[in-house]
């Protein structure tokens, strides 16, 4: 073999691992480019849902005035409630999806021991679609003193509740303030199950 020949062959050699070099440098720089797009698409999708998430978290409200549909429904204690016997008195209606539901109650019982609420004389009337039995235990286990209406979807319709939360056919986590002269005043939903009592007395009484 002639050293031009050697040389030839090694000079073939070279190109070819430079080759094989270009195209594995390239290989790389096509795994980095989609590792980036993959992240920066991963980042994006969780921003997406985390946006999502606190957008359908949002309370919807409504201060358009309308004449309180009437009511008379059975309560947990035996007893029944009439919208219209609690005229003169401003009243506070809470729809939940309750039995099951512990943040439901828990709400409740928050409300029923703040003492502010207390303090100014409004009613407040929690409104579930479940039987005695079914919401009872509940009540117990979570110290929730307070009556829960019973309502079989007629009221929770007539307050469009219904489909507000986790259940189509279910109230959501809703109150609805009706005025002394029996006209709602103002609704609101919150599907992050919680408002505090605080708040929400502060919602109320701006709107009396």
């Amino acid at each position: 073999m002639t050293s031009g020949t050697a040389m030839r062959r090694e000079h073939e050699r070279q190109a070819a691992l430079d080759v094989v070099k270009k195209q594995q440098g390239a290989a790389a720089l096509r795994r980095r480019r989609l590792a980036i797009i993959a992240w920066t698409t991963g980042l994006l999708v969780v921003v997406g849902l985390v946006v999502a998430g606190l957008l359908s978290a949002r309370p919807t409200q409504s201060s358009e005035a309308r004449t309180a549909p009437e009511f008379t429904l059975p309560a947990t204690d035996g007893t029944s409630v009439s919208l219209a016997a609690l005229r003169g008195t401003p009243v506070l209606l809470y729809f939940s999806e309750g039995a099951g539901c512990d943040a439901c109650l828990v709400q409740m019982a928050k409300i029923e021991s703040d003492p502010a609420f207390t303090a100014t004389g409004i009613k407040v009337l929690p409104i579930v679609m479940n039987t005695a039995a079914q919401i009872t235990p509940d009540m117990t286990r979570l110290g929730v003193k307070t009556p829960f209406l019973l309502d079989d979807g007629t009221t929770s319709k007539a307050y469009d509740t219904l489909g507000k939360g986790m259940h189509e056919g279910l109230p959501g986590h809703g109150f609805v303030l009706i005025d002394a002269k029996g006209v709602q005043k103002w609704s609101a939903d919150y599907p992050s199950m919680w408002i505090a009592p605080a708040d929400l007395l502060t919602e109320v009484k701006s709107r009396l």
